[in-house]
């Protein structure tokens, strides 16, 4: 039976230690790695010192292998048994579970042969040293590393000079759009967008009134675009008018990169919009938390494409779609699969686009606040909006 148990213990913990070492996205995913294949062999080792220990007796040490081989089996074990848990594979759950029991027992069974140990001390160090090694790996990997924050590219729009058309009766403004990342780690894009907005901004000959004021700053807390409030201005809500994807979905930036792209918004001259602000946003992936499968384009809301309930349906929305796989073996095996889909989201009130990551049915589910904030964390998605980046139009409009 204990021969059984570390056999068992040696093949598992062996094909996620083997996976991890190679295809794992971190220095500490594939120093677990590392480890499991570590702990496969010492298993497999304390296996045939078993045998030894019980039937042979050819080598004086076997049965001090044998209950190390139990020992690094038992706490191994434990740690991946920690990781299955947050799994959603009901199989991968019971035979760990059962791995972890059964190599605690091996443990005991083994040690009740009174089993006679060279330097105890050395040995004691050498258990006490790889366990603190093991345990400092696994909290670093599932406890500190998924809290780190700070990791967030920055964009930047630029505004250039204006130009007239050949026959004075439109305008463009060149607008220079720029990704920056300065962290440490690469980034998948989700989705981008630009958009501008038309504002038409009135001026009172007289200060506005106080309930004026009020209603002005209550539109903040539903409106995506938030009018400052003013004495004077007489603010109308803004009008989309321009809107385009910048980056495709799907790709990355990495470590200490950039990406630039140039967009140009054209007006007639006459326009009624006294101002317009531009606006940037893009949705974030970290590519240490997580594997992106090609996100491809996948329905029109307005050709019967199914949108979910978060998200308003009066607007139009592109979606795109895509898979997602765990940043280690362990996670990969024991969660059901994930899948990405991106909705770029566009109307006169203006365009926004967003990302979520859940199982196959759940993308209609609106999550609880701390269930999304976990799956944030664990797979590093972040959201960056840049703007408004307004301009006044009245020394073009003189021109008319």
């Amino acid at each position: 039976m204990v021969l059984l148990v570390l056999l068992l213990t040696a093949g598992y913990l062996g094909r996620f230690g083997i996976e991890d070492l190679s295809e794992a996205l971190t220095f500490m995913g594939r120093v677990t790695g590392a480890g499991l294949v570590t702990a496969s062999v010492a298993a497999l080792l304390g296996g045939i010192a078993v045998m030894d220990h019980w039937f042979w007796n050819s080598f004086p040490y076997s049965g001090t292998v044998a209950l190390v081989g139990t020992v690094a089996a038992f706490l191994t074990n434990s740690m991946v048994l920690l990781e299955v848990l947050k799994g959603d594979s009901p199989y991968y759950m019971v035979l760990s579970s059962l791995l972890t029991a059964g190599s605690a027992w091996a443990v005991f069974a083994v040690w009740r042969t009174s089993v006679e140990i060279p330097a105890p001390r050395r040995v004691a160090t050498a258990l006490i040293v790889s366990s603190v090694f093991a345990i400092a790996n696994f909290g670093y990997q599932n406890l500190y590393e998924p809290y780190q924050h700070g990791a967030r590219p920055v964009i930047k729009l630029t505004m250039g000079k204006h130009e007239l058309s050949m026959d004075g009766k439109s305008f463009a403004v060149p607008i220079d759009i720029t990704l920056e990342n300065h962290s440490d780690v690469g980034f998948y894009i989700m989705g981008a967008e630009f958009h501008a907005m038309g504002q038409k901004v009135g001026v009172s000959s007289h200060d506005l009134l106080r309930q004026k004021w009020r209603h002005d700053a209550e539109q903040w807390k539903t409106s995506q675009e938030k009018s400052p409030l003013s004495r004077r201005e007489v603010h109308q809500p803004g009008e989309l008018v321009a809107a385009q994807p910048w980056m495709t979905q799907g790709n990355w930036i990495e470590a200490s990169d950039s990406f630039a792209a140039r967009t140009v918004v054209q007006l007639p001259i006459d326009t009624p919009y006294d101002q317009v602000a531009f606006y940037a946003s893009a949705s974030f992936a970290r590519k240490d938390r997580l594997v992106l499968d090609s996100v491809k384009f996948d329905r029109y809301s307005w050709k019967g494409g199914k949108l979910p309930s978060w998200l308003k349906k009066d607007l139009d929305s592109l979606i795109y779609s895509g898979r997602v796989h765990e940043n280690n073996s362990i996670d990969e095996r024991t969660m059901d699969p994930r899948f990405v889909d991106v909705y770029w989201t566009f109307g006169t009130q203006g365009a926004h686009v967003s990302s979520s990551i859940t199982r196959k049915g759940d993308e209609d589910r609106i999550p609880p606040e701390a269930e999304y904030r976990a799956v944030s964390n664990r797979y590093g998605l972040v959201d960056v909006v840049t703007g408004p980046i307004q301009r006044s139009l009245w020394d073009i409009k003189r021109r008319q």
